[in-house]
């Protein structure tokens, strides 16, 4: 109960742990990269591992940018001979080019007169109106319904894939990571991080690509119209190029604090929630709320910083662009009033800009200012691109961390009938400075009952762990009729265990769903009878629709002592040959307590079962009992054995056990 009243206790740790942390901290032994170090091959390296989550659906890439290719390609070519068509056609009366005439389905006259009549340009203006209004109408239907829905389905399935897979490798992670890992971290990894990989499918595959043809497009306009414009496009990627590289770093290590304050802030979200008893009965809600405030205005300080490192950088590449178009439009404007020919000439049968004209200057102009706008656009994306390499390098951290709980290359079964559990040496610390387990021996045969006994923190639960291999020694082993628990599949050792924590983790569903959670598809008979072993069916039947009663979320409906009930019936319904009972019976009066644990001897006469108890009267009932103190099981025998024992260290926990259970009782009185 101190641990409830001690506000200390909400505190997670470090406000903001700060960027360097990450690739410092023990979590995080291979290292993501430090901010601000992404050089371009690691941003290649980096988007290259995208590529396992794209192959599945290569071939809806292929047909989406097919499709936008020949939408785009379409409107390209109908924009520039209608550009053209009203130019020189309607407002000048310039004579058609045979093609244009042919596009119109036009009368062949309008091709070889010396200047269309009013009428003839009245005529051509129609049916410019026709072929705009039917081009409007393809791409609205084809380009920016079809495309953008064919994207977004895309898109999505890519997404799911990679977190799915995330979240498959963090369920696979032994508990030593999570035990160190911030909840909350994860969370942002799996649902923020991950969507980068989206973004870059979208913003560094499809929309450069789509993109990079209008680009080429446009400067292959512009060198026809004139090389001399042409080159000056290409020789402004010179200075562009030199202030990226430049200016790179510093977006690379404010996009990685930003995210670093926004998973910072989700984990406080989550501990607030997760934690909402404990602040209310230390009415800590203030302390909470101005801890959120600081996370929050630290989360969005940082987002700002980096929205407007991007903003500046666009800003000096946009001023460079519009200096270059200043001098093209200087340049083209004299073309035109000096009626310079064109470099194209009559090259392109489809239009007719032969010289600088009115018509040649505004496509000419429209084409550069196009040209420069898509590159500003890739200048953009470059940006967005640091945060997505962050985002995703935090994504792919997870994916990348190892399990340190694995089987081997033939892992073998579980042995049948199992007849012993020994530890033999174990050695176990979640930090290698900081050992909780020295060298714990321990033999359990089949038809015990085995206590585990020691304070809090002592190592009780992580012992347990290790039998299920959430977590594997440090050193020594534990075997299963002479097998080496490593040697066996996890799945067969998870399999042939269950366990009853102290945590009552309950779920919104019935009774019946969750006492049968993860047991496979046990009867309702199988279901009541664990139930029953339980003392869980008297309380269950009573309620209006028993086994098929709706829980709240987390069985908010139900006592503590009820709660604990059913956790126990969930690990008997799985009749596995061991059993662990983490503290089974905290929260259960004295007759109850006797019943179950009277209904437990009967039920594991033929298997093993382990208890982590504080409670006297549970710990009488053992067939044996572990005293586990300074990580080693100092004394072994029965409640009797180890009373009569003087000073030993059995019997001093019981007296003070007993003496704090007295007082506890005064105090209620």
């Amino acid at each position: 109960m101190s641990e409830v009243l001690n506000p200390g206790s909400l505190n997670p740790g470090p406000l903001n742990p700060g960027p360097g942390s990450v690739t410092t901290s023990s979590e995080n032994p291979g290292g993501e990269i430090a901010p601000g170090r992404f050089t371009p091959k690691d941003l290649a390296r980096l988007f290259w591992r995208t590529w396992p989550y794209l192959k599945p659906h290569w071939k809806h890439i292929i047909g989406w940018l097919g499709l936008n290719f020949l939408v785009g390609g379409v409107v390209e070519v109908f924009t520039l001979v209608l550009f053209d068509l009203f130019n020189n056609g309607v407002l000048v009366g310039t004579a058609l080019p045979p093609l244009q005439v042919s596009l119109l389905l036009l009368d062949p006259s309008y091709a070889t007169v010396e200047a269309l009549s009013d009428d003839q340009r009245l005529v051509v203006l129609g049916r410019i109106f026709i072929v705009a209004a039917a081009m409007a109408a393809f791409f609205i239907l084809v380009g920016a319904v079809w495309i953008q829905y064919y994207k977004v389905w895309l898109l999505q399935r890519i997404n799911q894939g990679l977190r799915v897979t995330m979240i498959e490798r963090a369920e696979h992670l032994s508990l030593r990571y999570h035990s160190h890992a911030r909840t909350g971290d994860a969370i942002y990894r799996v649902t923020q991080d991950s969507s980068m990989i989206t973004n870059i499918v979208e913003n560094l595959m499809l929309t450069p690509i789509q993109q990079g043809g209008g680009v080429l497009w446009g400067l292959l306009i512009v060198f026809l119209f004139s090389p001399t414009l042409g080159f000056m496009c290409l020789a402004i990627g010179v200075p562009v190029f030199a202030l990226l590289a430049w200016y790179t770093p510093r977006l690379q290590r404010r996009a990685w604090r930003a995210r670093q304050s926004n998973s910072d802030l989700t984990s406080r979200i989550q501990e607030v929630f997760a934690g909402i008893r404990v602040v209310k009965a230390n009415q800590a809600e203030g302390l909470m709320n101005q801890r959120f405030d600081v996370d929050s205005r630290r989360a969005l300080e940082n987002a700002f910083q980096l929205r407007k490192s991007m903003v500046v950088l666009v800003v000096l590449v946009g001023s460079l662009f519009a200096s270059t178009v200043v001098v093209m439009e200087y340049l083209m404007a004299r073309w035109t009033v000096e009626g310079s020919a064109t470099w194209m000439g009559a090259a392109i049968a489809l239009v007719g800009f032969a010289i600088w004209n009115l018509g040649a200057f505004q496509t000419a102009s429209e084409r550069g200012k196009f040209l420069f706008g898509e590159l500003g656009a890739f200048v953009y994306i470059w940006t967005m691109a640091q945060d997505m390499a962050m985002g995703l390098e935090r994504a792919f951290y997870l994916l990348d961390l190892k399990p340190d709980v694995e089987d081997t290359d033939d892992p073998l079964p579980m042995p049948t009938p199992i007849e012993e559990v020994v530890f033999s040496d174990v050695h176990f610390g979640y930090e290698p400075e900081r050992p909780i387990l020295k060298g714990v021996n321990l033999t359990a045969y089949a038809g015990t009952v085995t206590a585990i006994v020691a304070g809090t923190g002592a190592g009780k639960s992580t012992l347990m762990s290790m039998l299920l291999r959430l977590y594997d020694p440090d050193k020594g082993t534990i075997t299963i009729n002479d097998t080496p628990l490593p040697e066996i599949g996890i799945n067969n050792v998870r399999r042939s265990a269950a366990i009853a924590l102290q945590q009552n983790v309950l779920f919104t569903a019935t009774i019946a769903d969750n006492i049968a959670y993860a047991a496979g598809d046990p009867s309702r008979d199988e279901i009541e009878n664990a139930a029953r072993i339980a003392c869980a069916h008297d309380f269950v039947s009573a309620m209006p629709d028993g086994y098929d009663t709706e829980l709240g979320e987390r069985g908010g409906k139900l006592s503590t002592g009820q709660r604990q009930r059913l956790s126990i019936a969930r690990a008997l319904v799985r009749d596995t040959p061991i059993l662990i009972l983490d503290e089974p019976t905290s929260a259960l009066d004295a007759e109850t307590e006797q019943q179950l644990l009277a209904n437990l001897a009967q039920w594991g006469r033929s298997r093993i079962v382990f208890l982590i108890t504080h409670r006297i009267s549970t710990i009488r009932k053992a067939d044996q009992i572990a005293f586990l103190e300074d990580g080693q099981i100092r004394e072994f025998g029965d409640h009797e054995t180890l009373m009569a024992i003087d000073q030993g260290r059995y019997r001093n926990f019981v007296v003070e056990e007993t003496q704090g259970v007295e007082g506890q009782e005064r105090s209620d009185v």
